[in-house]
């Protein structure tokens, strides 16, 4: 299998089993977040790595932070969130270092976030590991970010939870690209993608 056929076969799943990676496989892991495009070389990239016993605890932080956001949230919704949270293998609170008042404009700092990542998914993969990205309303919540670490202006960019893909994990059906991909002439493009959702 060549490197792009491997990156080919990369995707999402949260059917993970233990084990997660050891402390030295993750920090091999986490170094390809320093392979990710940064203009100007800011690094805001930040992982809060949750395992063990901390679950428990980072999952009531979350329940808490979804009664906090929504009085009336449905029992079925918590239980279930908790249940992720307490269970999955390994979790890493995604947290993104920002600088408001730096030259680089916000949303490209929070570009590098996203773009490291992606190098730190492929990078549980082409190493037998897999993930999942995951957001929702609290990661939105500055007061559950300050509590993982990421006080004002910085803030959470999500969770991965990770592990090993369970046998009846499914890669999903990929589409092709063609509708995604347009050659420009001089005129604005259309995309063969857009026009299909527009049906």
């Amino acid at each position: 299998m060549t490197s792009l056929d491997l990156l080919l076969s990369r995707f999402s799943t949260d059917a993970l089993t233990q084990p997660a990676p050891d402390p030295a496989q993750l920090e091999r892991i986490l170094s390809a977040a320093m392979c990710a495009p940064d203009h100007g070389r800011l690094r805001p990239w930040r992982y809060v790595v949750i395992r063990d016993d901390a679950r428990a605890k980072a999952a009531e932080l979350v329940v808490a932070s979804m009664k906090r956001l929504d009085p009336d949230v449905a029992e079925a919704k918590i239980e279930k969130r908790r249940g992720r949270f307490s269970t999955m293998p390994l979790t890493i609170a995604l947290g993104m270092h920002l600088r408001p008042d730096h030259k680089i404009p916000l949303i490209e700092q929070e570009m590098a976030v996203a773009a490291a990542a992606m190098n730190v998914l492929n990078a549980l993969h082409f190493t037998g590991f897999g993930g999942v990205w995951v957001s929702g309303d609290v990661t939105y919540d500055p007061q559950l970010a300050t509590q993982l670490g990421f006080p004002p202006p910085h803030r959470l960019a999500g969770f991965l939870f990770v592990g090993t893909p369970s046998p009846d994990a499914k890669s999903p059906r990929r589409r092709p690209v063609d509708g995604y991909v347009a050659q420009w002439d001089g005129a604005p493009v259309h995309f063969a993608a857009d026009e299909k959702a527009a049906d």
